[in-house]
């Protein structure tokens, strides 16, 4: 209906709102429960995406590594104005979702805080899952880069919760993006 994929954007955070230390290491935020439960929710995708900060510091692999969905993976995909590497697609903006993956139905956002903040800021988010580690930082990198928030009304009645469970010692919340009333 809207043109574009479903997005989905995954985001595995200390309880301080942090994906990563000040250094950037983030490996591992959450436990192993919640990593193959995110592995699960990458098999549900058709592509992946991952902001150029991302994909330079982390390399990463952004397959599905369950025993069976192996072939499961999604296409991979960079936000990125440059060129993306071999076997990556480039995705210049998240308003150019609808002409850049006419194929694919759902896509995950999975990192990092600007990639986060560009899809938030273009109003292309409609599910967040949130994976929460039991854990603080203090200081680290931020979860979500600036939104373009006027004024802090604006950021309520925007996400309604529609399922939380724990994962190990870690929670999942699901929230989704609650449709804007015509005016």
């Amino acid at each position: 209906r809207s043109g574009r994929p479903h997005v989905t954007l995954k985001l595995a955070l200390s309880l301080d709102g942090c994906i990563a230390l000040a250094s950037g290491e983030s490996q591992w935020i959450t436990g192993p429960e919640a990593r193959a439960h995110g592995h699960m929710l990458r098999a549900q995708m058709d592509a992946i995406l991952v902001g150029g900060g991302t994909l330079r510091a982390d390399l990463p692999r952004l397959d599905v590594r369950l025993p069976g969905l192996e072939h499961r993976s999604p296409d991979r995909w960079v936000l990125t104005r440059g060129e993306a590497p071999p076997g990556w697609q480039a995705l210049p903006t998240p308003q150019a979702l609808g002409q850049a993956m006419p194929q694919a139905q759902y896509l995950l956002v999975e990192g990092g805080a600007g990639a986060a903040a560009a899809f938030l800021a273009a109003d292309c988010v409609d599910r967040l899952a949130l994976y929460r580690a039991p854990i603080l930082i203090g200081g680290g990198q931020p979860c979500v880069g600036d939104i373009g928030l006027g004024a802090l009304s604006a950021a309520h009645g925007r996400w309604a919760l529609s399922d939380c469970r724990q994962l190990g010692n870690d929670r999942l919340e699901v929230y989704e993006r609650i449709p804007c009333s015509p005016a």
